[in-house]
């Protein structure tokens, strides 16, 4: 420890010596002065490096501080393939209830990540499932219909 005080001594010295004389120059007469501030300083390049100790334990990140948005986007799908979203921002909702079409969804879902596009395709294919088996009871009634219709026509 006393060798880093030491060496603080032997750089701060050479500065005021340096600095002194030539302001002092024209007046022979202060000449002593110079002498004397270096005693004086020397008790505060001891206090110096008592103060920085702390700091040199931790040295100060130069790094700037990000800051973060904390955005929640829900996405809910029923049964039937009806996709809805809702966006809040901190506690302000900005967005509710809005409507998406499924391949919207499937196609972000996608972008996002494997096991997110697995989860909602599973939904999708069960909502055309049941869209399949709907279309196909209608087009059984559909012929019904045509079918009654044709007796009613001869």
């Amino acid at each position: 420890m006393s060798d880093t005080l030491t060496e603080v001594q032997a750089v701060e010295e050479p500065v005021v010596e340096t600095a002194a004389p030539e302001a002092e120059a024209p007046k022979p007469v202060e000449a002593p002065k110079p002498a004397e501030a270096p005693k004086a300083e020397a008790p505060k390049a001891e206090a110096a490096p008592k103060a920085e100790k702390p700091k040199a334990g931790r040295p100060k990140s130069t790094a700037k501080k990000t800051r973060t948005v904390e955005l929640t986007l829900t996405v809910t799908g029923t049964a039937e393939g009806e996709w809805q979203a809702d966006l809040v921002h901190g506690t302000q909702r900005v967005v509710s209830g809005l409507v998406i079409p499924a391949i919207a969804v499937a196609k972000a879902a996608k972008e996002l990540h494997e096991d997110i596009a697995e989860g909602i395709e599973s939904v999708l294919e069960a909502a055309r499932d049941q869209h399949r088996t709907r279309m196909e009871e209608l087009e059984a009634e559909l012929a019904r219909v045509k079918a009654q219709l044709a007796e009613l026509s001869e």
